[in-house]
């Protein structure tokens, strides 16, 4: 599977722009702010049908514009495939593939995989488990169309079953019914999300642990573990011990909404201990075992796209994370940097030949 063509129409900073690109490596060159990150995220859109840096849609629309469009043809099992999304101010989003409109959006996420490196990708390891459990959950909805509907299913009974804890406390009556129905379905839809999680992870570490070595070249002892409260207890013993502080609280303390991965570095937190060259080899290292795994699961390669990949990392680590994408493991991948000369340098100590683009204030010369 790749992409053919990416065509744009009011698209952030972009008036209209038109690309074509190689199965193999596609870089983008230009000045900082020029736009090279907005074509990645174009192409974000038409695999997973949002934006990978700003939740609202609207805000993508180029300003002074009425709408945006991105249209992009791939390649894949010999089939042409063309997705097209777009959007009007004040209107809902259309999604539509080989012309047909998309009534879900979720029956398009796994069609055309995608793996997304960028430097935002830090919040994976600073910021709060939130974080952590969308990573997990953006993998598993990647190669699980019912894991989506799981998790709307369960946020939602959350929803309500916190509204419940508030009505109770706000009232003093208590409504040990009601509060039963809500446990009932968090325990199934919970209890199935877990198990997904679980065999996840239990799949990934070891792919996970492979690419970390490869990059840091074994200079470092890295640990990645799950950790959810299901592990250790079943979830209805769980949501019954906790139900007075739950009360208290006025929220469910307890469940797969409190789910975390632990990252360590030699043991110790790598958010606390972890140079800035260290948790960026960790995160590129979770990034590559999720494009393994995606491809282990769909039997294609994914698209690669890799945003400023080259800051903060040696020299060494460099060569090594272009020498593994480049290798027939991986298909065809997306590169943005500021320096065209670095990336050309780079690929051509490969004999790797790349389309390289330059970018610059929303227009795109090849």
């Amino acid at each position: 599977m790749y992409l053919q063509q990416l065509s744009l129409l009011n698209f952030k900073n972009y008036t209209e722009a038109e690309l074509s690109f190689r199965p193999g490596v596609n870089a983008f060159a230009g000045n900082n702010g020029a736009g090279k990150t907005n074509l990645l995220d174009a192409i974000h859109y038409l695999a997973l049908c949002k934006s990978y840096f700003n939740p609202i849609d609207s805000q993508q629309i180029r300003q002074g514009a009425d709408f945006f469009m991105i249209n992009g043809t791939f390649e894949k099992d010999g089939q042409r495939e063309v997705v097209a999304c777009g959007l009007k101010r004040n209107q809902k989003k259309q999604f539509k593939r080989n012309k047909k409109e998309y009534q879900r959006l979720a029956d398009h996420i796994g069609l055309f995989p995608l793996v997304m490196i960028s430097p935002y990708d830090i919040s994976i390891i600073i910021e709060g488990s939130e974080e952590r459990r969308k990573f997990i959950d953006n993998v598993i909805s990647q190669t699980d169309n019912h894991y989506l509907d799981e998790l709307i299913a369960y946020n939602k009974t959350l929803i309500n079953r916190n509204a419940l804890l508030k009505l109770i406390a706000d009232t003093g009556k208590y409504d040990a019914a009601m509060l039963e129905v809500y446990d009932e379905q968090l325990i199934a839809s919970g209890n199935r999300i877990f198990e997904k999680r679980k065999a996840f992870m239990e799949a990934f570490t070891g792919i996970f642990n492979q690419h970390y070595r490869f990059i840091s070249n074994d200079a470092e002892q890295v640990e990645l573990v799950y950790e959810s409260q299901l592990l250790t207890d079943d979830y209805a013993g769980l949501l019954k011990k906790s139900t007075e502080r739950d009360r208290m609280l006025e929220r469910t303390t307890t469940g797969i909404h409190k789910d975390d991965l632990q990252f360590t570095i030699h043991g110790m937190a790598m958010k606390k201990f972890g140079s800035q060259g260290q948790q960026k080899s960790f995160l590129i290292a979770l990034k590559l075992a999720q494009y393994t795994f995606l491809y282990q699961q769909k039997g294609y390669k994914p698209l690669l796209l890799l945003d400023d990949i080259f800051d903060k990392l040696d020299e060494n680590r460099t060569h090594k994370l272009m020498q593994m994408v480049s290798d027939n493991d991986f298909g065809q991948v997306f590169i943005t940097d500021t320096s065209a000369g670095r990336m050309q340098g780079i690929f051509n100590n490969l004999n790797i030949d790349i389309n390289l683009f330059k970018v610059e204030k929303g227009a795109v010369n090849a």
